[in-house]
């Protein structure tokens, strides 16, 4: 399953990476490159209950094998865009296959395990989609800034694996139906509905995820453009950083699911992600482009060091037979914030400078922070 979870993530980055390529074939302005890195989120704000809801009456597999299909037609459709409108169609399809794929994938691994283990479970399972968010703007830096390919060839050749992973897929025999004995009191097992799950702390932590994912879709849209725009680095070099912003989630993921699993999701949560966004504000008052990167990648080390405790915590609040809508949920407030600020970001950029990006970004990540350290309630044993 963590191998999975690199192959949905194999496409996230490639499309942001090559903005400076776009604006200057299809001449584009910041604003509608914000809007092309928008629209995505937006279907998969759509879609995110209703694969919540297929998820639990399906089953894993079959969502999975539908959406890497679904990827795999997307990502032949980009190799042949010729207008932006096919290129948003096809990058539109890329990302639905994530809100297909999470629910059901999170959904299983978290059944599997005991609440005690999931954070270290939920580690590896992040460190695989960690090396996918790396693969895509490092199969950018490789094959067109070092060996000269063409970015629709990019898509074409990172459809490839999306077919292997389909059938590696079709081997999963079984899939688990219900949680595993655990030591504490489990969830009450909720009726079917949405309702039934909103709990003050659930709504209280998917506002925080809102105001996290604000912070996180502004900087990563348009990162590499600014530091082919302002920091004067080549696209090979500013893919490569955005790259290893992720790269070392493979370390770091199941390191923090590990912590986590000890010191107790909530506190891991909070401690992580205050240093995260330390690490980005010191990025930003450093004189030269290596001390951003190192700053900028000791930001997305300790990012992904809270992410086995950002869905350990998940997994707590809702019961074994909503685990896919719990998950979906948590995905939609992400998509829909996903669709907004990659639009502020590129009216801030055109009217105030790329620096305001970053700025507006901390703002958003402080907030949220509050919300997560004084409203949301986690009971952790």
């Amino acid at each position: 399953m963590s191998f999975t979870h690199t192959l949905t993530h194999i496409f996230g980055g490639v499309h942001t990476s090559i903005f400076s390529i776009l604006r200057a074939e299809f001449g584009l302005s910041l604003q509608q490159l914000g809007v092309i890195a928008a629209i995505p989120p937006l279907c998969q704000t759509l879609l995110t209950i209703p694969t919540g809801l297929l998820s639990d009456r399906y089953g894993a597999k079959k969502m999975i094998i539908l959406s890497f299909s679904l990827a795999t037609v997307g990502a032949v459709l980009a190799s042949m865009a010729s207008s932006p409108a096919m290129f948003i169609l096809a990058i539109s399809m890329v990302y639905v296959n994530t809100t297909i794929y999470h629910p059901a994938s999170y959904s299983f691994t978290t059944k599997m395990f005991r609440p005690q283990d999931r954070p270290k479970a939920l580690g590896l399972h992040g460190a695989g989609g960690t090396l996918g968010h790396a693969a895509g703007p490092l199969a950018v830096s490789v094959l067109i800034g070092v060996l000269a390919f063409q970015w629709r060839q990019v898509y074409l050749i990172l459809a490839v694996p999306m077919l292997v992973g389909i059938i590696m897929v079709f081997f999963i025999r079984d899939e688990p139906t219900g949680d595993v004995l655990e030591d504490e009191a489990p969830v009450e097992e909720a009726s079917n509905g949405i309702r039934s799950l909103l709990t003050r702390s659930l709504v209280m932590f998917l506002s925080f995820s809102a105001l996290r994912m604000v912070g996180a879709a502004m900087v990563n849209t348009f990162l590499v453009l600014y530091l082919v725009d302002v920091r004067n680095v080549s696209l090979a070099y500013a893919s490569f950083i955005l790259s290893s912003t992720m790269l070392t989630g493979f370390i770091s993921a199941p390191l923090g699911g590990y912590v986590a699993s000890r010191v107790g999701e909530k506190k891991w949560l909070v401690a992580s992600q205050a240093l995260s966004y330390v690490c980005l504000a010191l990025s930003l008052v450093v004189p030269n482009v290596t001390l951003f990167a190192v700053f900028l990648v000791g930001y997305g080390f300790c990012n992904t060091l809270s992410m086995a405790a950002r869905n350990s915590i998940m997994a707590r609040l809702s019961p074994s037979n909503q685990r896919g809508l719990g998950f979906a949920l948590l995905f939609l407030p992400q998509s829909m914030m996903s669709a907004v600020a990659p639009i502020l970001a590129g009216f801030l950029a055109e009217a105030f400078g790329f620096i305001t990006i970053f700025y507006s970004a901390l703002i958003a990540y402080v907030v949220g922070l509050a919300v997560l350290q004084f409203t949301v309630k986690i009971s952790e044993h």
